[in-house]
């Protein structure tokens, strides 16, 4: 295990497009545009949390600030590529729209973006949780997004694209990502566990992959808890034990009992379940997992 405070999340951020999981329409399409010098002025990034909408933004602005990219990646040798990684250029400026809601945030974002890069080609402004933002101060970014400065590249990035105005959505281009499948969470799991010289157990692996529901970055921090919890080696039996879910054996006796009409045995399992702390949450979600109706 690293010994390294770092999140495995953060460690193991997307350095390049290819390095990006389960959002390939979505690269292809930007990897296409970025290589053809198809800018656009201003993007929107939608879709479940931890699915990438960050790690894409900062993956465009390293790009097209690179001063080598090959095949619309970024070469992360140059000076702007480390800065982008190290998460200390000037460059990108990255805003919580729910911190910033307000008009008055608005107006300073529109004067500060008058103002050109002291270095590199491009400033990007990534716009988190951008449907936070209130009407007054959508509308006050309306013209800035039509007409930014030739050197300014807007990507606001939402989990709620229903909320945002349809004029901000005419202005931009929209990228949809999509949840991730458990296959491939599961083997990004696997990899960055043995990268960080740890031994997972596949059966561990995939419970923390359900349990992201679709998120790598839940994933990762799951894998992240399940290190502290358990240490170099991670079974099954720990994973669950750290989730509160349990035994799907158990799970699939109680469907059996149920089916059976077999009170006494469903009110005994259900107590002895209850004892060991396992949340309702968890115990339904597990039932969805083995199959019942």
């Amino acid at each position: 295990m690293s010994s390294s405070s770092q999140s495995l999340y953060r460690k193991w951020r997307s350095q390049t497009f290819g390095d990006l999981v389960g959002q390939e329409p979505v690269i292809r399409t930007l990897k296409n545009a970025l290589s053809s010098g198809k800018l656009a002025h201003a993007y929107l990034f939608t879709g479940p949390r931890g699915t990438g909408k960050t790690s894409t933004a900062r993956l465009l602005a390293k790009t097209i600030n690179c001063s080598a990219p090959v095949n619309g990646e970024p070469c992360n040798v140059c000076e702007q590529c480390r800065e982008i990684t190290a998460g200390n250029s000037f460059n990108v400026i990255e805003i919580d729209a729910a911190s910033n809601r307000g008009i008055d945030s608005v107006r300073d974002l529109r004067e500060k973006v008058m103002m050109p890069p002291s270095t590199g080609k491009y400033k990007v402004y990534v716009l988190d949780e951008a449907h936070m933002l209130t009407t007054e101060a959508f509308n006050a970014l309306l013209k800035t997004l039509e007409e930014p400065p030739p050197y300014v590249v807007f990507v606001l990035a939402t989990t709620d694209v229903h909320k945002m105005l349809p004029t901000v959505l005419s202005r931009c281009q929209r990228f949809d990502f999509k949840r991730i499948t458990t296959r491939q969470i599961v083997e990004h799991v696997e990899y960055v566990a043995g990268q960080e010289d740890v031994r997972i157990e596949r059966s561990a692996a995939e419970l923390i992959a359900r349990a992201a529901a679709g998120g790598m970055r839940d994933a990762l921090s799951l894998l992240d808890q399940a290190i502290a919890y358990s240490g170099n080696e991670i079974m099954l039996a720990q994973v669950q034990a750290m989730l509160g879910v349990a035994d799907p054996r158990a799970i699939q006796k109680l469907i059996m009992h149920v089916s059976e009409l077999d009170s006494a045995a469903v009110l005994h399992l259900i107590h002895e379940l209850s004892g060991l702390e396992l949340t309702c949450v968890n115990s339904t979600s597990r039932l969805e997992n083995t199959g019942a109706r």
